[in-house]
């Protein structure tokens, strides 16, 4: 789960996370702040590593009392040639406030559904992009489009 004030804009490799592909983006992300007052913070690797990669950051002195949400977490639903759909959620004190679909056109490179908040939609496309990118090294036995396809039978 990303904070959701955080603002991914480029790939963080200069942490050598245990397990990458498990991080609420997918991956690790260098950004920004937009949480209010905090609008022009670059948060230093350690800030990125502990807080805003990771969410229910409740000790980020950027984090305003008055928020909507805590943290946001993405997952794909489905995965079949012409359209990848994915599921999100907005949580406040692990509780979900708001949730939807985000559905996305592999063939054309473009969003049938996006969502109207600029951070959660940048946090999905980076989520989207680190699941293509595994998805591409996998071999086909293993991968997530099979194993839809698979679960789609039953």
């Amino acid at each position: 789960m990303a904070c959701p004030f955080f603002m991914p804009a480029e790939r963080f490799t200069g942490i050598a996370w245990q397990h990458r592909a498990r991080l609420p983006l997918g991956d690790g992300w260098k950004g920004h702040c937009t949480a209010p007052g905090h609008e022009s913070f670059a948060p230093d690797d350690d800030h990125l590593t502990q807080f805003c990669n990771l969410g229910y950051a409740r000790q980020c002195n950027c984090l305003p009392s008055a928020r909507v949400a805590d943290a946001v977490r993405f997952c794909v639903s489905r995965d079949r040639e012409q359209l990848i759909t994915l599921l999100y959620v907005c949580e406040a004190n692990h509780r979900p406030q708001e949730h939807g679909t985000l559905e996305y056109e592999p063939a054309s490179h473009r969003w049938r559904s996006s969502h109207n908040d600029t951070r959660i939609q940048r946090m999905a496309e980076c989520y989207l992009e680190s699941y293509l990118e595994r998805r591409s090294n996998s071999t086909p036995e293993h991968s997530p489009v099979m194993e839809n396809k698979v679960m789609d039978i039953w």
